[in-house]
């Protein structure tokens, strides 16, 4: 019969197929078993971004509330629009307890600034530190509002200064305000201020800024600590506050007191910025604003058909007197 032949047949060729699959599986290796979870959250996808992340270059200051194990704490959660009253918050160091010893940087252990989130409101206040590492400062701001505080120090066991900030609201009705168009011309209480040189996006710009009055340029400025100026750059949409370094120093032989005052400033990316120059006069410290633009806006190279930005306009900030605000 050739029915037992034709089974015969077909159980060698199925041998023959397993015996082929087995040498094909040999050759492959065995299929690998599932990764095993971790806790790390470890994938080749993140380790990249991880790696990416550790050589990108450091965030600009005041973006994060903690770093490098350092916390500000915020003990006051308003702020106040009518008379001043106290803000207090503390610093914490890694070990979680406030920081009682600091580094003196331009005659102070720690500057404070305040501002507004549309950029307005700038004010420069240097708080008094309690023993137990508590700063306290009378605040008020003029309008209701979000602000952001940001502190700027160097913990006397930190190799290097720190800027941390935070939001801390003003209550009441918020009618933000838009943000200036960039000027080379401040006004305040009398005095001009104009301001050379453009913010180059990567690397040290420098800005010159030349203060006059009634038209005579002002050659006896008064040494503000420790400079004949200070200047604060915020960038407009994150609030980034940008370190600028004023050349030279009162009494170093070639630094003038005036009319003119140079900075090395460094802004990251393109955009725009807030800058605030404080600067002492007659005994009275006054901040002239500016809007700068560093490098090609994304605004400006979608729209190319829209009409030409105002000219120029002149903004004025400051009153007698202590006059950040």
């Amino acid at each position: 019969m050739r029915t037992p032949l034709t089974l015969s047949a077909y159980a060698l060729g199925l041998a023959a197929v397993f015996i082929a699959a087995a040498g094909i599986g040999h050759l492959a290796g065995p299929a690998p078993a599932p990764a095993a979870h971790t806790d790390t959250g470890h994938n080749p996808a993140a380790g990249h971004d991880q790696h990416a992340a550790s050589t990108a270059a450091p965030l600009p200051g005041g973006l994060q509330i903690t770093e490098d194990g350092y916390r500000l704490q915020p003990l006051t959660t308003t702020l106040s629009t009518a008379a001043a009253a106290p803000f207090r918050f503390r610093i914490l160091g890694p070990d979680q307890r406030p920081v009682t010893r600091y580094a003196t940087s331009h005659d102070k252990e720690l500057h404070l600034i305040v501002v507004r989130r549309d950029l307005t409101g700038f004010q420069h206040v240097h708080p008094n530190r309690d023993a137990d590492g508590t700063w306290i400062v009378p605040l008020a701001v003029s309008d209701a509002g979000q602000y952001r505080v940001f502190a700027d120090f160097q913990p006397a066991d930190h190799d290097r200064g720190l800027t941390l900030g935070a939001d801390i609201p003003a209550p009441g009705d918020y009618q933000p305000r838009p943000l200036p168009a960039a000027h080379r011309v401040s006004t305040v209480d009398g005095y001009t201020v104009t301001i050379d040189g453009d913010l180059i996006p990567g690397t040290a710009s420098k800005l010159t800024l030349t203060v006059s009055r009634d038209g005579a340029p002002v050659t006896d400025l008064q040494p503000y600590l420790g400079a004949y100026g200070h200047l604060v750059a915020l960038r407009d949409g994150d609030l980034a506050y940008l370190h600028v370094h004023p050349d030279g120093a009162p009494g170093d032989g070639h630094t003038t007191a005036g009319p003119t005052i140079t900075f090395s400033a460094e802004v990251p990316a393109a955009g725009t910025y807030r800058l605030y120059l404080d600067f002492q006069h007659n005994g009275t410290v006054r901040t002239a604003e500016f809007t700068a633009v560093a490098g090609s806006t994304p605004a400006a190279a979608a729209a190319p058909t829209t009409a030409p930005s105002p000219a120029p306009t002149a903004t004025g900030h400051g009153e007698p007197g202590h006059t950040h605000s």
